[in-house]
């Protein structure tokens, strides 16, 4: 989904933005991300520069868009069991994830989007997932598990020398369900 709204989901439209955005991804694994541009995209993907800023309009919202497509993920979160088991495999896999330089990447290249709210609810989607599979258990509200464990992750990974420790993500995580 590309950020710009009232794009087709299928056809040409859908065709051009894949090849950007899988431009987008092979420039990024090549080179640094501040040496990408815009026309280096548009050669990579088979098209002009003009029709990367028609849609995205800069190159900080078209890899804010692709950083948001990263962030869709390829699979429902892991099924341990048990609704604890669950939240802390999703979230040692999510500061894994963003803890890592492409995540870290990616966090910041969301930051520039210009669908605010977009990765809460993807990261509130694969959090429903989780609750949605123990329905007879008290359980906390999908935004206090993003309070609890997604907020924390994120602004340590960002503004911290050093990434949550797991430690501290399951106290966090026994936080969250402590009340329920």
């Amino acid at each position: 989904m590309a950020i710009k709204e009232g794009l087709r989901p299928g056809g040409r439209s859908a065709r051009v933005q894949e090849s950007i955005h899988s431009a987008v991804r092979a420039l990024l694994e090549e080179q640094d991300r501040a040496s990408v541009t815009v026309p280096q995209i548009a050669a990579r993907a088979g098209v002009t520069p003009s029709t990367i800023y028609r849609r995205w309009g800069d190159l900080s919202v078209l890899l804010a868009d692709v950083a948001l497509a990263r962030m869709r993920p390829d699979s429902e979160p892991a099924n341990t069991g048990s609704l604890r088991g669950d939240l802390r495999a999703w979230g040692e896999q999510y500061l894994d994830e963003m803890s890592s330089e492409l995540g870290r990447n990616l966090l910041r290249d969301i930051q520039c989007s210009t669908t605010p709210g977009l990765c809460t609810v993807i990261i509130g989607g694969q959090l429903q997932t989780i609750l949605d599979r123990y329905p007879d258990q008290p359980q906390p509200s999908v935004d206090r598990l993003i309070n609890l464990i997604s907020a924390p992750t994120v602004f340590r990974v960002l503004f911290s020398a050093a990434p949550l420790e797991v430690e501290e993500l399951h106290r966090l995580i026994e936080i969250a369900l402590n009340q329920y």
